[in-house]
């Protein structure tokens, strides 16, 4: 679909009313939408489909996925948190998990940025170097 510079800036004036401190807050989102709804401006499904789009965007770039070959001990999960915190900010959701294929070391993604320090990634460019 199609969307005018118009429904765009809208969106996103409506993204950022939505935002409280930098974080986005999930009540004032519903309550945008069903005003929204509610009111059907003209382009109000571009501007809907365009502000869908803002908040998956957001949401992505405040979760992060922590992969690990084995089970983190609690310090490290603490220390891992904390580096995470101080890059992104606050409001980062943080979820563990095992994946017994990379081997060792860790793999780290918020949003778009990877973090990849695993052991299965540097045999993977060894084996691409011969």
């Amino acid at each position: 679909m199609k969307i005018s510079k118009l429904e765009q800036r809208e969106a996103r004036q409506l993204f950022r009313s939505c935002q409280v401190n930098g974080l986005l807050d999930e009540n004032r989102v519903r309550q945008a939408v069903s005003l929204l709804v509610a009111r059907k401006p003209r382009g109000y499904v571009a501007i809907l489909s365009r502000l869908l789009r803002l908040v998956q965007l957001d949401v992505e770039q405040h979760a992060a996925r922590v992969e690990s070959a084995t089970p983190l001990a609690a310090g490290l999960q603490a220390d891992v948190v904390d580096r995470m915190k101080k890059i992104y900010g606050a409001g980062l959701d943080i979820s563990f998990r095992e994946n017994p294929a990379l081997i060792g070391g860790l793999r780290i993604q918020v949003g778009s940025d990877l973090y990849d320090g695993s052991v299965k990634t540097r045999l993977e460019q060894l084996e691409q170097s011969f």
